[in-house]
């Protein structure tokens, strides 16, 4: 009776067994637990507190720019000459790399300062990891945030050219996903290296590296201008290869130089993902 009582409890308890020590044999197990959306979710909510002046700051700069030298250097420069030899106007032509910076100028300010802050003063990350959450988890929550604000800025920056008169084609609405993809390369590159970062002052170097990146990176004026030996180091750049990207679509001209660009991203997105997890691990999972 005792036999046949408890038989039908062991096999019971049986898929409960299994089923905990399922997670041990999952893939990426201890890097990551499925649960991305608990860590966007809250940042989400930390957004509505966030200061919406700040928020746009990056948004506004490059805006300025296309106004400054579009509309107002663009009349005496005239036509210049875009991708494939087509004839643009001046402000049509710096206008899709200042849609690359914009989405740049989002990501970054997302994976590198408020990275830095929830690292090194709210001890966020840290709190986290004490959760069943992961580093995998962790990063590519924050990494998804700074895409949301590089996609926003895409956006906006595409509502500001088009009554402008510097959108020309129905290609060029392919330009928004292209800078979430440079967005997306940032926000991931820039994560990982922001883990390096124990003071304040260091994120300066970030803003050190970026100013010099927009000015030469062919965003307002063609790469030809330069000595052959600086065009080589100006297109190990990543900001070059957004900024050909995006002025490619935006006049709709295709090249199998394109994809060359597409894959320089997807490596910057996979090194980055790879180096901010595994500093995450070695900084809080020792």
């Amino acid at each position: 009776m005792t036999h046949r009582l408890s038989q039908p409890v062991a096999e019971r308890s049986q898929p409960l067994r299994a089923e905990l020590l399922e997670p041990s044999h999952r893939p990426l197990a201890g890097l990551y637990s499925g649960n991305v959306r608990a860590v966007v979710a809250r940042g989400l909510m930390a957004l509505k507190t966030n200061n919406w002046a700040v928020f746009i700051s990056g948004f506004i700069e490059p805006v300025l720019y296309l106004a400054a030298m579009g509309i107002g250097l663009g009349p005496l420069i005239g036509t210049v000459e875009g991708p494939g030899g087509t004839a643009v106007s001046y402000g049509a032509y710096i206008a899709p790399a200042l849609l690359a910076v914009s989405a740049m100028n989002g990501a970054v300010y997302d994976s590198t300062n408020n990275v830095f802050f929830k690292l090194r003063f709210s001890k966020l990350y840290q709190t986290m990891l004490n959760t069943s959450l992961g580093p995998l988890d962790v990063a590519m929550g924050e990494i998804y945030l700074a895409l949301q604000r590089g996609f926003l800025y895409a956006v906006g920056f595409m509502l500001v050219m088009l009554p402008l008169g510097y959108v020309s084609s129905w290609w060029a609405l392919l330009m928004v996903p292209a800078a979430v993809l440079v967005a997306f390369g940032f926000a991931s590159l820039g994560m990982g290296i922001t883990s390096y970062f124990t003071r304040f002052q260091h994120l300066d170097w970030i803003n050190f590296a970026l100013l010099p990146m927009f000015l030469f990176s062919a965003t307002l004026y063609p790469l030809s201008v330069y000595p052959q030996a600086i065009q080589w180091v100006i297109q190990a750049l990543p900001l070059w290869h957004g900024v050909e990207l995006l002025r490619s679509l935006s006049v709709g001209y295709f090249t199998p130089a394109m994809l060359v660009h597409v894959a320089y991203f997807v490596v910057m997105i996979a090194v980055g993902v790879v180096l901010t997890t595994s500093r995450l691990r070695a900084l809080f999972l020792r």
